[in-house]
């Protein structure tokens, strides 16, 4: 499997600087962030590690659910994926961890009942690299078929 690499160029101090992070691998695009930005309700533009960490997450997992589907003799038709990821105070350690991230995901799927894609989902959460990555992360889980 190929390393894939991204590339953040900072300047100044946390509060006043900015940065820009290159998606290098791909050259998918260059991004800005900023802390008061990644902060602030309105990001006004700019991305954030935890943007990011959704985004990485809600891909893996979208792609391990297909395969956990397809493992229990069902057919992925699509399905969509949301992540939701919170940044707060570390209490124990001072600064800020990511204190949760919310997986939501609604599904048509041939082949198999509520029970099989409940499964598959959880299947899909433990199994994906990202969350495997993420496990000191509390990660949860709202699966559902759509008829």
């Amino acid at each position: 499997m190929p390393t894939r690499t991204a590339r953040t160029a900072w300047n100044g101090t946390l509060e006043q600087g900015s940065g820009q992070v290159e998606l290098s691998s791909s050259k998918a695009g260059t991004y800005d962030v900023s802390f008061p930005k990644r902060a602030a309700e309105d990001a006004g533009g700019t991305t954030s590690p935890e943007e990011l960490i959704a985004a990485a997450h809600t891909a893996c997992y979208a792609m391990s659910l297909s395969a956990e589907i397809a493992q229990r003799g069902g057919t992925p038709q699509a399905h969509e994926v949301r992540a939701d990821v919170t940044l707060g105070p570390d209490q124990a350690n001072g600064g800020f961890k990511l204190t949760g991230i919310k997986l939501t995901v609604r599904a048509e799927v041939e082949g198999l009942d509520e029970a099989g894609f409940a499964e598959a989902a959880q299947a899909a959460k433990a199994n994906c690299p990202i969350s495997k990555a993420l496990a000191g992360v509390d990660i949860t889980l709202d699966a559902a078929l759509e008829s």
